[in-house]
């Protein structure tokens, strides 16, 4: 039995479509995130198990790009996954600051989820944004050159 919807597998489908046949594990990434997306921002083993069986690959191959690339959870997460760089350009530019506003404001720390389920807060390795630091990431929107005021500004415009 496969955990993931015909849907899923249509939208993996595209994506399988643009490598030659013999390079169908090119997928895995997107695959992981589609099937993330669908469960609700996280991937257990069963799904990531079902990505390798639908790729023709290794589980411990798909496990190896999960637990590698910081996109991509192995537990659940709050509905808004606010991650925030704290890389150089952006710790130059305080991104501390922002951590200790986000932190107080959500009242949890780096690594954790609100008790309402609403908010997880993650510090990430660069995002690429260099020149608008510090900055952080919620869903698939960037949002540069940070201060309190503004951090407030975004996370009140979230429903």
């Amino acid at each position: 039995m496969e955990l993931f919807s015909s849907e899923v597998r249509e939208e993996i489908d595209r994506w399988v479509a643009k490598y030659p046949a013999e390079w169908r594990q090119s997928a895995v990434m997107a695959a992981l995130r589609i099937v993330q997306d669908a469960n609700g921002g996280w991937l257990t083993t069963a799904l990531m198990d079902d990505v390798a069986a639908y790729l023709d690959m290794a589980p411990i191959a798909v496990y190896e790009v999960a637990t590698f690339y910081s996109m991509y959870e192995l537990k659940p997460v709050g509905k808004h996954k606010i991650c925030i760089c704290t890389n150089v350009s952006c710790m130059i530019n305080n991104s501390d600051r922002i951590v200790e506003h986000l932190e107080k404001r959500l009242g949890i720390g780096l690594g954790q989820t609100t008790e309402d389920g609403r908010f997880t807060l993650k510090e990430v390795e660069c995002l690429g944004a260099c020149g608008g630091a510090p900055m952080m990431q919620i869903g698939r929107q960037y949002y540069e050159n940070l201060t309190p005021e503004i951090v407030d500004s975004i996370l009140d415009g979230l429903e």
